[in-house]
């Protein structure tokens, strides 16, 4: 009797891996083949964009501006500035009643080229870096780094650069100190044992054949440069150059259960929100995609979320639909749903003190939401009232999709924010829905391949809810 009362009236709580059938678990595994490739493809929100074009085109998709009107079915996509994307299938109910939106960023911590990056020092050549979003610098020490991103030379003309990805590819390292000689090194506070100053990527070693040159290394380096991509030292002040790590996305475990990457938070749900879209043919609400940028550094910026590019968007879906009028932007907000897909702390064992394990995000248990973010007294959350998280769970529960709402650690030991406020400043219904992840912020994180589908499915469900 007490353990069935117990089955009817507790919240159940376990691995979404026990019972699970082979043709699902076959299922689960092929999708997260697809969103490794994604992965290994897309290391920069440039490239992430990129990819996901490919992606929506091959779909049927199509740039908005090649449409001068708009009907239900339409499939479409705004690319803003090459970093962020917008892709909408517009419904069969009027806009005015409202979209359903789910937003994810493409953006990752990383390292970027300050503007007047080369220099050399002691016969070394090195990449002055810039650090980018929220990181532990002594992660991107020792560990082989790539370079990607454009330089645009004052005439135009866009080189993309690509280079430590390939097997025949150099690599790049930041060196660290040994261990022999770090004697106050290690006497310094974590946060402070490697200086953003010093994060200065190695690039090469060999003198250019010039006796009465100077810098010589930089001049060989300068020469490389010149003759592979056209280019010399002033092109750098015109470049959008990254460093990222050069580890390749992979299965991680005895039985393969996890993904090991790079740039997880937030290419996870970026990939499995994209893929859901993908599967959508009639919708009854308008259904709208959000990739966005610059959310790791407050989402800032004309591709961030807090510029009017996303307006702008939704009102040439108005425009394009015929029924823009004023003031029509704000009621469509008003009446809108969202899902800010983003990832969420998972719980790890071996930091177990940071968290409060009854509100805490496991992996391989589903979907994450999180009612609220922010920090200490829920500063800078949007909080999402208890109707529309109890509309979400409706939907979850219906679909049979696994699912867990959690806090983001333990309160006042820290916290974190997503784009979900931004949209819900605008009047939209917002809750934080993404993956659990391991290691997040450093160069390899891990995900459960049991959660990255169950946001697909997540994803999917919301839109066709």
């Amino acid at each position: 009797m007490e353990e069935s009362l117990k089955e009817k009236l507790f919240n159940k709580k376990e691995s979404g891996w026990n019972n699970i059938s082979q043709n699902d678990k076959e299922e689960i595994y092929s999708f997260s083949d697809g969103y490794i490739k994604f992965l290994n493809n897309s290391k920069t929100e440039r490239e992430a964009v990129q990819t996901a074009k490919q992606i929506a085109e091959a779909n049927g998709f199509k740039d908005i501006s090649t449409f001068s009107s708009l009907k239900p079915g339409d499939k479409v996509y705004f690319i803003n500035r090459e970093k962020s994307m917008y892709l909408a299938i517009i419904g069969t109910e009027k806009l005015e009643n409202g979209i359903q939106i789910v937003g994810a960023h493409v953006d990752s911590p990383r390292l970027d080229l300050k503007p007047n990056p080369l220099y050399e020092d002691s016969e070394f050549v090195y990449f002055k870096t810039h650090y980018y979003g929220g990181i532990k610098k002594y992660q991107w020490t020792t560990i082989p780094l790539s370079i990607h991103g454009v330089v645009v030379k004052s005439n135009g003309e866009k080189i993309t650069v690509n280079i430590g990805e390939d097997e025949n590819d150099p690599i790049f390292v930041i060196t660290d100190l040994l261990p022999h000689l770090a004697q106050d090194q290690m006497e310094k506070k974590l946060k402070n044992a490697i200086d953003g100053e010093d994060l200065n990527v190695l690039l090469g070693n060999i003198p250019y054949n010039d006796e009465k040159a100077s810098e010589k290394v930089k001049l060989n380096i300068l020469n490389i440069l010149n003759q592979k991509y056209n280019i010399t030292e002033v092109d750098f002040l015109s470049s959008e150059l990254e460093i990222v790590p050069a580890f390749k996305a992979r299965s991680l475990g005895f039985d393969a259960s996890m993904v090991a990457s790079y740039g997880q938070d937030d290419r996870v749900c970026a990939y499995t929100s994209l893929s859901a879209m993908m599967t959508l043919n009639n919708v009854k609400t308008t259904a709208v995609c959000i990739l966005s940028d610059k959310e790791e550094i407050g989402s800032m910026g004309n591709t961030g979320m807090e510029s009017h590019m996303f307006d702008y968007f939704i009102s040439e879906l108005l425009n394009k639909t015929n029924e823009n009028k004023p003031n029509l932007l704000d009621k469509v907000f008003c009446y809108s749903k969202m899902l800010s897909a983003d990832v969420d702390a998972g719980f790890d064992p071996i930091y177990g003190s940071v968290s409060d394990k009854t509100n805490a995000a496991f992996l391989g248990h589903g979907i994450g939401l999180n009612k609220y973010t922010g920090a200490r007294g829920k500063s800078g959350a949007s909080d999402a009232n208890a109707e529309y998280v109890a509309w979400v769970r409706n939907i979850l529960e219906k679909n049979n999709i696994k699912y867990q709402i959690s806090e983001l650690g333990k309160v006042d030991v820290g916290g974190g924010g997503t784009i979900a406020y931004i949209l819900a400043n605008k009047g939209v219904d917002v809750i934080d829905c993404g993956v659990p992840v391991l290691s997040m912020h450093a160069p390899y994180e891990v995900t459960s391949k049991y959660d990255i589908y169950s946001a697909y499915k997540t994803y999917k469900a919301f839109w066709e809810a």
